[in-house]
């Protein structure tokens, strides 16, 4: 079979969770996306809301089986060879649709092609193919130890800390902040303070949100007490008391993927337009939040589009951002948050 070697690799990936400015709920995702020479494989699939099949929160065993089954240790779930190599974020039920591809041995070789979007059994090449992609042929040995080396510790390589302590004074912010948290799949504990937290109940936490009200010593306090236990965790300092801003800012700081292996890398908003720069053509929706001068919060979606990769300008009305505001960008993978300057 022809096809041009690609260099294989793994990277932990996450799809952003959040609560939407329709009220509604996107669950947060740890997943292992697959590498083909370098950069990642779902970029390649356009505007695609997805997770594969190496989820973290899935149980070991099925995962064990997700892995084996990539290294064609056992039998393949659908006809014809087919592999899901990546599915709903939400349900993960094919009927929602999945990207698969014939996964096969050429020698000492791994051959990923004929990918396909798919919703039953059977795929249909000629209508719902991806043409444009593959095939890839994977040296064996580096394809082996990649997915191999995920056997060791089954799943938990992609979730490191998908938890998040929440320090302030106001304790109904924060309660509700915890539901929200709680609500996408992401762990959240309250607090006043870490300085008496034992290091190895430290280690489960993947950022910090600080409220408003926590002054500066505090806040200096609570990092050195993350340094004496050797973690580097994100630190996440509340702009507003609008939960699903703040939903935002910790899913932000929980993506600690290299920026090369992000979809949207800049976000600014100022002079009546907001800046956006994304690497692959993708689905972005911008959200702004303000609030009024009796301190009630707003929320409107000021755009949904699909942007190419590069740097792009978008008018922003406004009355959607005056007074104190703040911009939203969210991809299918990402979420990045900044306020609106004057």
């Amino acid at each position: 079979m022809s096809a041009a070697y690609a260099t294989f690799g793994l990277a932990p990936a996450m799809r952003a969770g959040g609560v939407l400015a329709d009220g509604g709920y996107r669950i947060h995702r740890d997943f292992m996306d697959f590498l083909v020479d370098g950069r990642p494989l779902l970029f390649q699939l356009s505007d695609l809301d997805a997770v594969s099949p190496l989820a973290s929160d899935i149980p070991p065993a099925i995962f064990t089986a997700q892995v084996r089954g990539l290294l064609l240790e056992t039998g393949a779930p659908l006809p014809e060879g087919r592999y899901v190599l990546y599915g709903c974020p939400e349900c993960q039920d094919l009927a929602c649709g999945a990207v698969t591809a014939v996964i096969e041995r050429d020698g000492d070789d791994y051959v990923w092609r004929d990918f396909a979007w798919q919703t039953d059994d059977h795929a249909d090449l000629e209508l719902n193919g991806y043409h444009g992609i593959g095939p890839f042929r994977f040296h064996g040995a580096e394809y082996r130890a990649c997915l191999g080396a995920l056997l060791d510790v089954p799943g938990r390589a992609a979730a490191p800390g998908r938890r998040v302590l929440l320090i302030g004074a106001r304790v109904a912010v924060l309660a509700k902040l915890a539901a929200a948290l709680r609500a996408i799949g992401i762990g959240a504990d309250i607090t006043h303070g870490a300085t008496d937290v034992p290091a190895e109940e430290l280690r489960q936490y993947g950022a910090v949100a600080f409220g408003r009200t926590v002054t500066e010593p505090e806040r200096t306090a609570v990092r050195r007490c993350f340094e004496r236990a050797g973690l580097d965790v994100a630190h996440v300092d509340a702009l507003a008391p609008i939960v699903p801003l703040l939903v935002a800012q910790v899913e932000q700081a929980l993506d600690r993927s290299p920026l090369d292996q992000r979809r949207l890398t800049a976000l600014a908003a100022a002079d009546g337009a907001a800046d956006i720069e994304v690497t692959s053509s993708c689905r972005v929706r911008l959200t702004a939040y303000r609030l009024d001068r009796l301190q009630r919060a707003h929320a409107r979606e000021v755009f949904d589009g699909l942007l190419e990769p590069g740097r792009h300008r978008v008018a922003l009305d406004p009355r959607a951002v005056r007074g104190r505001a703040f911009l939203v960008a969210r991809t299918p993978g990402s979420v990045l948050v900044e306020a609106v300057t004057r």
